[in-house]
């Protein structure tokens, strides 16, 4: 009878946790999109083909209009850089909500591409983007699951610890 309690309780939150759309879900975390971030240069924020969104690389702006700088194994700590990539994500996330909006239209996000600004003994690019890839699955669940690359970069405009792109698939709707 316990066994059956315990499966009826997780059968329930797993099923809740699946309803809840990506607003409901950054609004549980307590975050609040920013307004879509503006080119610095000559390029788009974002280009639309069919079904995908090929979204331009953003780093961690912050509300104030400054980004977080320094390079990894040197002047950030991996959960520094880790948090600069989550900061990164968020931003993707508005550009992304400015271009389809509404993100439940997410069909699934594809693959991203992230660049680590780093010293050449740092080996730790893939713990540093997980705080992005993790904000994308706590936002979208499944649908949030990537193909990723994570490297180094010798550096990054503006100093930048980290920079990210990716690519969804969205509905037509």
């Amino acid at each position: 009878m316990k066994k059956y309690a315990i499966f009826i309780v997780l059968l329930f939150s797993i099923t809740f946790l699946r309803s809840q759309t990506p607003d409901q879900n950054l609004q549980k975390m307590g975050i609040v999109l920013p307004k879509a971030n503006s080119p610095l240069f000559n390029y788009v924020t974002y280009s639309r083909t069919g079904n995908l969104i090929y979204l331009s690389g953003q780093g961690p702006k912050k509300a104030d209009g400054s980004f977080i700088t320094g390079k990894l194994g040197k002047d950030l700590s991996i959960e520094q850089g880790a948090e600069a990539a989550k900061l990164s994500g968020i931003n993707l996330l508005a550009t992304l909500q400015s271009a389809i909006g509404d993100l439940s239209k997410v069909k699934k996000i594809v693959k991203v591409f992230g660049m680590v600004n780093c010293t050449e003994n740092f080996y730790d690019q893939p713990k540093v983007i997980n705080g992005f890839s993790d904000l994308m699955v706590a936002v979208f669940g499944e649908k949030g699951k990537h193909t990723r690359s994570a490297v180094g970069m010798y550096a990054l405009p503006m100093n930048i610890p980290v920079e990210i792109e990716m690519i969804v698939e969205v509905s037509d709707q």
